[in-house]
């Protein structure tokens, strides 16, 4: 370890180059109609859409429960919950995996993956309404002029609405 980097670690501001490019990190998704920016650091896992026990009286987003290696996720129609129209999955649908701890586990059922970005590439614009979504933490687009919605798993987990999948 250099004396940089020690003084670094010592005064607690040690921050790698890879550090910094895994918060920038994003996957890049569909979800309905829109396309969205997730963090890296919210997914643990992404997985091809499980078999799902269907739980009756449940909200038209929450698509189910599936056992995901001993663990139980509740699975959510990402556009549906964010406002779109149901569309019907197919063999690029995925389940992005979250678990932001306290036994919250989250998989949300995304109808295509878009790869892995950094979000340097994207331009922050002005947000069309003044109160974004709960979890919709900014508007990006991207060089081709199209617009992407930063979203946190995490801030949706937490959310009030999707903790109450009772109808």
């Amino acid at each position: 370890m250099s004396a940089k980097e020690t003084d670094a670690a010592q005064s607690g501001q040690e921050h790698s180059a890879d550090t910094c490019a895994d918060e920038s990190a994003v996957i890049g998704v569909t979800a309905g109609e829109e396309r969205y920016l997730i963090p890296m650091t919210e997914v643990s896992e992404v997985i091809v859409m499980p078999k799902l026990a269907h739980v009756p009286l449940t909200q038209p987003w929450f698509l189910g429960l599936a056992n995901v290696r001993g663990n139980l996720y509740g699975i959510t129609d990402l556009g549906v919950y964010l406002g779109d129209k149901p569309a019907p999955f197919n063999l690029k649908s995925r389940v992005l995996l979250a678990f932001p701890g306290n036994k919250a586990y989250g998989g949300f059922a995304v109808h295509s993956m878009l790869g892995i970005r950094k979000l340097a590439e994207f331009t922050q614009v002005k947000s069309p309404k003044k109160k974004l979504s709960a979890g919709i933490r900014a508007h990006y687009q991207d060089a081709e002029g199209r617009i992407w919605k930063a979203l946190s798993l995490y801030a949706l987990i937490r959310d009030d609405k999707f903790l109450q999948i009772a109808r």
